[in-house]
């Protein structure tokens, strides 16, 4: 069974930085590739990038596109997002999930079958 443990969460300034990390326990056929989510109050929850592990292929959504990174360390199953340019629309509850690497690119919540128990990141002066 495939499980992820998200970490790295917190509290930052506008303009700061912030990593998440999500380790994950295995991959499998059906399940490699990793998306990052995110839940603002109020709001539906929305993919934010997302990596196929089989060949680093990596997905945005357009409004962090240039400010975040997602990446993978393959030695130790763990994905990383990287978030620069931090702004208060960034305030969420951020999820790490797995799932086809054949729907990587959607972006789609529907599309990843596991989630980890998310973390919280919020930006404010």
């Amino acid at each position: 069974q495939v499980q992820l443990v998200e970490s790295g969460g917190g509290s930052v300034q506008p303009g700061g930085s912030l990593t998440l990390s999500c380790g994950v326990s295995k991959y499998t056929d059906r399940i490699n590739c990793v998306g990052w989510f995110r839940r603002a109050p109020g709001k539906d929850r929305e993919g934010v990038a997302a990596i196929f592990v089989g060949d680093n292929t990596t997905y945005y959504k357009k409004s962090v596109r240039g400010r975040f990174a997602i990446s993978q360390d393959s030695t130790n199953n763990t994905v990383y997002l990287r978030m620069n340019k931090l702004k208060p629309e960034d305030t969420a509850l951020y999820s790490c999930a797995a799932g086809s690497g054949a729907y990587c690119y959607t972006l789609f919540e529907l599309d990843f079958d596991v989630w980890g128990q998310g973390t919280q990141v919020t930006v404010s002066s």
